[in-house]
């Protein structure tokens, strides 16, 4: 017996849709229309803020130490993770812990972003720490630190510089966990860190 589903599958197998090229993304014609910033660090860091995240341009660890001692958030920390080395007062030992459950109670981490994007706030990150990686949704707060000279302008740019000939771990990341209901109510770090620090580094770390 031929159901109204199968006729409806028939159907739609019964199509011939006409094969379509991909373009070429790097086409002139393309790539002029891509968005570009004349600052591309001062237009991630107004992205930035506009999605209740923080960016500062530091020129080192050692100046990195010293404003994350101005932070709060960082000032009433329990426990600190950090996976930049001389970076935070960190008191959890990351290679101890084997189960990523073990980060739910982390209250700062400092964690390593490798490039930013001007266009929408967002920082690429991969952590092949091994439960490390839940740092970046578990802690309450976290700051990332990216080399300063590491914004490229668009997500174009971004995915040009993306490689997936291996499995791995990779997202972007963009200011603090929110949400909002029908009401319009934004809430801050309902689903992941309660704030986010980026601090674009001139000097290697």
């Amino acid at each position: 017996m031929t159901t109204s589903r199968d006729e409806i599958l028939n159907q739609l197998r019964s199509q011939s849709v006409p094969k379509t090229e991909l373009p070429d993304l790097s086409a002139p014609e393309l790539t002029q229309q891509w968005i570009s910033y004349e600052d591309p660090t001062e237009q991630f860091a107004n992205m930035l803020t506009s999605v209740g995240g923080v960016c500062a341009r530091i020129k080192n660890v050692e100046e990195v130490n010293q404003k994350l001692a101005e932070i709060p958030a960082y000032q009433a920390s329990k426990k600190i993770c950090s996976q930049i080395t001389n970076c935070g007062q960190s008191n959890v030992e990351i290679s101890n812990i084997t189960d990523p459950h073990d980060f739910e109670d982390i209250d700062f981490a400092i964690l390593p972003g490798e490039f930013a994007v001007a266009e929408n706030g967002a920082v690429w990150i991969t952590n092949d720490g091994g439960p490390a990686r839940t740092l970046y949704f578990l802690s309450q707060h976290v700051a990332l630190l990216v080399p300063a000279a590491e914004v490229v302008n668009n997500m174009h740019a971004a995915y040009e510089r993306l490689s997936f000939e291996t499995p791995r771990f990779g997202t972007f990341m963009s200011g603090p966990s929110k949400t909002a209901d029908i009401e319009q109510s934004l809430v801050i770090g309902a689903h992941g860190a309660r704030s986010l620090t980026v601090f674009l580094v001139e000097e290697p770390f």
